[in-house]
């Protein structure tokens, strides 16, 4: 999910292993840093939040928290903005410590959803000549709702493109919808895989589309496939009709 032009990672010297985790629930562990909560929910009106990451190794580390806007035009994309600040943006925790950040949104959403991350990147000692060092970064999403009521309103179907077949969902409402375990069944009752390690979010106004990867043959257009998976608004049990592509 990064932007040419709003994520930029900084030079580090030595080798440098960047593991990125997309997060949506629980408590984030990795290289002895926790980070809590992992999905930050801003009702309406309420415009701070707070992030509290732990160090839970043996030595002090480093932090540098960044927040991006989150939006989809073709899928995820960051881009930089000053909407919301992020308090301190630089910090230094002790082993067995934690610091706690600051979120704070400038200007409230109107009409829908806001979205935003936050990067938290673990900033490494200098490296030694020939050590490969395993940098932890998180991406944090930030979803801030309006004073009007937004909801969820997704539009399922499943396209043939050039041959290959894509699960699209197109979100028309004004809140997010989150879907996880995609199960697509033919009319023939054949099973059909989904590419995994997809975000599960669906913004609002945007489109997701997963690829088929079924190990058999494709849904042709003009036939049906059955989908059934979970959201935070409830189960999804839909027949869809297989489209042709654009």
């Amino acid at each position: 999910m990064k932007s040419r032009s709003a994520v930029r990672s900084p030079f580090w010297p030595g080798a440098i292993v960047v593991v990125l985790l997309l997060l949506a629930s629980g408590v984030a562990r990795a290289q002895g840093l926790a980070v809590l909560p992992v999905n930050i929910q801003m009702a309406p009106g309420q415009a701070a939040s707070t992030l509290t990451v732990s160090n839970r190794g043996d030595s002090a580390t480093s932090i540098q928290v960044r927040v991006y806007a989150w939006n989809q035009p073709n899928g995820d994309r960051l881009d930089a903005t000053d909407e919301v600040i992020a308090s301190p943006p630089l910090a230094t925790i002790p082993a067995g410590g934690s610091q706690v950040v600051r979120l704070l949104v400038r200007r409230p959403p109107l009409g829908r959803e806001a979205t935003y991350r936050i990067l938290l990147d673990q900033i490494p000692p200098p490296a030694s000549p020939g050590t490969v060092r395993v940098v932890l970064r998180l991406s944090i999403p930030i979803f801030a709702e309006p004073p009007a009521r937004v909801a969820p309103d997704v539009r399922w179907r499943v396209e043939d493109d050039a041959g290959q077949a894509y699960l699209v969902g197109t979100n028309i409402g004004t809140r997010h919808e989150t879907v996880r375990n995609i199960v697509l069944v033919t009319a023939g009752k054949v099973p059909l895989k989904v590419e995994a390690n997809v975000s599960p979010y669906i913004l609002a106004g945007a489109t997701r589309r997963w690829r088929i990867v079924a190990s058999g043959a494709l849904p042709a257009p003009e036939t049906s496939v059955h989908l059934s998976a979970h959201t935070d608004t409830g189960t999804i049990d839909e027949t869809l009709a297989v489209a042709a592509g654009p």
